[in-house]
């Protein structure tokens, strides 16, 4: 199949496209708040340096968080349009399963941490197979000091999280990859597009909403000042 990959869920907007059994095109740009103007740029250019029109595209891959609120709503908003009639299959990975194909190996059990802000971070847990992958851990929000719910042996530890936090939680053995390789990065996505489960099916791609993680600060603010939950409009009967 014809692939486009993108995360928009960091800091780092990352966008990949190939071909079957052709190499793999990568553009990145990094600061958040360029998502938005950058995301269209980036994808013609993977596509036209794999040799694709839009049109050719037939599987779209896309980061759907945890992650910053304001990249997985342009992500969200751009996939909608350009599979709009399109005959594309659109599947959807977990930004954390990403960041953890940094230390993908058989056999091995990796956690995929990001930043939750607030002191808080994102957590999830998988284990690689030889043509598969499983949770281990599902993901969520872990507070300050607290440890990942995960007992037994860890291989490898992927997050652009401080070393000591992560040295912190006793996984002794582990390998800690952070910086920029710790980072999810959209190659390394085509490289999880057919271990199995791995991505999910989007079916309804006009009610599918990104997996935040937790409430924008303005949604926080909101229901605090209102005393109950904002409804969802993808939610709601249409």
């Amino acid at each position: 199949m014809n692939t486009l990959a993108l995360d928009t869920t960091s800091d780092r907007l990352s966008v990949a496209a190939r071909r079957p059994a052709g190499r793999v095109s990568v553009r990145e740009a990094t600061g958040a708040r360029q998502h938005a103007g950058l995301l269209v740029p980036l994808v013609l250019e993977v596509l036209a340096e794999a040799g694709l029109d839009p049109g050719e595209v037939t599987r779209l891959i896309v980061a759907d968080g945890p992650g910053g609120f304001t990249g997985l709503r342009v992500a969200a908003a751009w996939i909608k349009g350009f599979s709009r009639d399109r005959n594309v299959a659109v599947r959807a990975v977990s930004t954390l399963l990403v960041r953890t194909a940094a230390a993908r190996a058989p056999g091995r059990v990796v956690l995929g941490v990001a930043s939750a802000l607030r002191g808080e971070l994102y957590v999830a847990g998988y284990q690689f197979g030889a043509a598969g992958v499983s949770t281990v851990l599902e993901p969520m929000v872990l507070a300050s000091g607290h440890r990942p719910p995960l007992e037994g042996p860890v291989d490898a530890i992927v997050g652009d999280v401080a070393d000591e936090v992560v040295r912190g939680w006793g996984y002794s053995a582990a390998v800690v990859i952070g910086g920029p390789q710790g980072l999810p990065d959209a190659a390394r996505m085509l490289e999880l597009a057919d271990l199995a489960g791995a991505t999910v099916p989007v079916e309804d791609i006009g009610r599918w909403e990104p997996i935040y993680g937790r409430p924008a600060e303005a949604q926080a603010k909101w229901e605090r000042i209102h005393g109950r939950t904002l409804p969802n409009p993808a939610s709601q009967p249409g």
